[in-house]
């Protein structure tokens, strides 16, 4: 243990921290990020969930039903999953498991991430459907899906070819 204290985790990053210091402090970054992502999936789980309640809720159309709840699943699904690492790590505190807890967090967070992305399109849809017309829905939910995919397959690759062109 004496030895993984005085090794540095990654002498190319410019900081002069143990694995042991690094993996905290990448629990830390995780454990905010995920507190972003709980806030607003609970306040679109919490939209949702007070729809059925509303009068015009049975004007829906069966499609509009459905997509509902897909929407709440979707929602739920992404509450609990972003509730797995906090739960793992009260699990697992104290097993000197941080390593893999950071590991499986930072999966759990992309697929958090992706899902809510996809439920951010199903909302707009479902939205616009209503209000507007179903035309309406799919032509906004496919603005907000091109802007899903800008972020994550088109942002990505431009920011790692600009550090790459700043560390040169």
């Amino acid at each position: 243990m004496g030895d993984e204290i005085a090794v540095d985790a990654d002498p190319a990053d410019d900081r002069d921290e143990s694995p042991n210091e690094r993996y905290d402090r990448n629990w830390n970054e995780l454990l905010q990020e995920f507190r972003v992502l709980q806030t607003g999936t609970q306040i679109l789980a919490g939209f949702l969930l007070t729809l059925p309640f509303q009068q015009r809720f049975t004007e829906l159309s069966r499609l509009d039903h459905t997509l509902y709840l897909v929407l709440v699943i979707l929602a739920a699904v992404i509450t609990l999953l972003a509730l797995a690492p906090v739960t793992m790590h009260r699990l697992l505190f104290r097993q000197k498991a941080k390593k893999q807890l950071v590991q499986t967090s930072s999966i759990i967070l992309i697929i958090c991430l992706a899902a809510a992305s996809l439920l951010f399109v199903g909302i707009v849809l479902f939205i616009f459907d209503f209000v507007i017309s179903p035309e309406a829905g799919f032509w906004a939910a496919g603005v907000v899906l091109v802007l899903a995919v800008i972020i994550w397959a088109v942002a990505p690759p431009l920011l790692r070819a600009a550090r790459r062109r700043s560390a040169d």
